[in-house]
């Protein structure tokens, strides 16, 4: 059946409109009245730009017109999806609207275009929706944000609380004046809580320049390298007056993306009373030697005038006295360490050289750095004096080509603690013949360097020479 098409675009709920080639409205339908509130009569004939007038110079004029242009330069449809154009009201106001329009040309028998139909959608109410919607992100956003600020500030409050209660002194110092940017409360307590941010080092603490800490953070800026700094000695000036003060400190310098340091960090202990202490400690184990080395001299002299009217007491007088000599040894070695331990090759040589003489030469150490507990060290001394009296008269020293490697290792047994391996070989002197009955010396040797830990010495007497094999468990730190 025959379809009355322009019925059917009176009759359809979306609008349209046609326009002639001059832009001028030639038919609408009821739907695009509605929409645009206007009546026949007032718009039928009128230019478009006419009868809903927009600003020339405006964004939806230019739009606008320049798809209808484009439709009759191409003689093809034009879409514009969304675009802003105002409406005014019956009142007279100006009523902002969003539209979606789509433009078809209407071809002649010529095949020139005669008429185009636009087919308008006010879509406001979904651009105010999309508004909303991207409003709410920016809202979200903005929460997002306000949350994350308020964890950066909660982070950065813990980090101002840490720094600032901070067991050791910290301070930043910034340029080439090495200006004080932030100073903690172990810091200004060190400098007698003077307020020193924003100043100079110079200036902010005038004593310090002339000991030289300017110049050292001058060398560190300029070098890009820190400086460490052990019991350093430091003037400073309080209201009591100057003070001396023991430092452990760091000069660490900041640098920047081109390499170049920016600033300091300033962070370190004072030691001022560790420092004392171990002053103290130094003068009472001085004191201490010096009360052992009367003691064993006293010793040493009642065991002259004892051995003095006993016939045939001279050797074991002397015996006595190289024992003698060997402990004062191991006790000087340890005196110079404050009696905390002592290096185990320090420990062989002290020895060896207080018994050998120049025959020393002949015993060759081979072996790692080994820290000895202080009752080890006495009792490695003691074996090695008497290993070293026994080579001297019956082996590899008595002989004027014999040697002696003496050997150390430490070797992890991976459960326990790991074991100080210490071997002691005589070559080319005489056989090696193991004595009818053991002396002292020989007991003392048996037991090994130690009665605590587990320990076990070997000894072996050979064609080649006498050898001597202990083995000790070490603490693990």
């Amino acid at each position: 059946m025959p379809v009355d098409f322009k019925s059917l675009m009176v009759a359809s709920p979306n609008p349209y409109v046609l326009l002639d080639k001059e832009l001028k409205l030639a038919w609408m339908n009821d739907a695009y009245l509605r929409v645009t509130g206007r009546t026949r009569e007032e718009i039928v004939g009128r230019p478009l730009f006419e009868a809903f007038p927009s600003d020339p110079a405006s964004e939806s004029h230019r739009l606008l017109k320049g798809s209808l242009e484009r439709v009759l330069r191409t003689k093809q449809p034009d879409e514009l999806a969304l675009i802003r154009y105002d409406i005014r009201t019956v009142a007279g106001e100006m009523d902002v609207r969003y539209w979606s329009a789509t433009h078809t040309p209407l071809l002649d028998g010529d095949g020139q275009v005669e008429f185009i139909l636009q087919h308008t959608v006010d879509v406001t109410e979904m651009h105010g929706l999309r508004t909303m919607r991207d409003d709410m992100r920016i809202v979200e956003r903005a929460s997002q944000i306000q949350s994350e600020n308020l964890d950066l500030t909660e982070q950065t409050d813990l980090l101002r609380t840490m720094f600032e209660q901070a067991p050791g002194f910290v301070a930043l110092l910034t340029g080439p004046e090495h200006r004080f940017t932030l100073a903690n409360a172990a810091y200004r307590q060190l400098i007698g809580g003077r307020d020193v941010i924003g100043q100079p080092v110079a200036e902010a603490l005038p004593e310090v320049v002339g000991q030289g800490f300017v110049q050292l953070l001058d060398t560190v800026m300029q070098s890009g390298k820190p400086y460490v700094g052990r019991n350093v000695n430091v003037r400073l000036i309080r209201a009591s007056g100057e003070d001396e003060r023991f430092l452990d400190f760091i000069y660490q310098p900041i640098l920047g993306p081109d390499g170049v340091a920016t600033a300091v960090l300033v962070q370190g202990h004072d030691v001022t009373e560790q420092v004392e202490a171990q002053e103290v400690q130094r003068l009472l184990i001085n004191e201490l030697n010096h009360r052992v080395k009367n003691t064993l001299a006293i010793v040493q002299s009642l065991a002259t005038q004892s051995f003095r009217n006993l016939e045939g007491a001279d050797q074991a007088r002397r015996t006595l006295d190289a024992r003698l000599n060997a402990l004062a040894a191991a006790h000087a070695l340890l005196t110079s360490s404050n009696w905390e331990s002592a290096m185990l090759a320090d420990a062989v040589r002290k020895s060896a050289e207080a018994t050998a003489g120049a025959d020393v030469d002949r015993i060759r150490l081979n072996g790692p750095d080994v820290v000895l507990a202080p009752q080890a060290a006495v009792s490695l001394a003691m074996i090695v004096h008497e290993l070293t009296t026994n080579a001297i008269k019956y082996g590899a020293l008595s002989a004027p080509t014999g040697q002696i490697d003496v050997q150390w290792d430490i070797c992890e047994t991976g459960v326990r603690s790991p074991q100080l391996v210490f071997s002691w070989k005589e070559r080319g002197g005489p056989s090696a013949i193991e004595p009818q009955k053991p002396g002292f010396g020989t007991r003392l040797i048996k037991r090994g360097l130690s009665s605590e830990r587990s320990a076990s010495a070997k000894l072996n007497y050979t064609a080649e020479g006498f050898e001597y094999h202990v083995t000790m468990e070490l603490p693990r730190e």
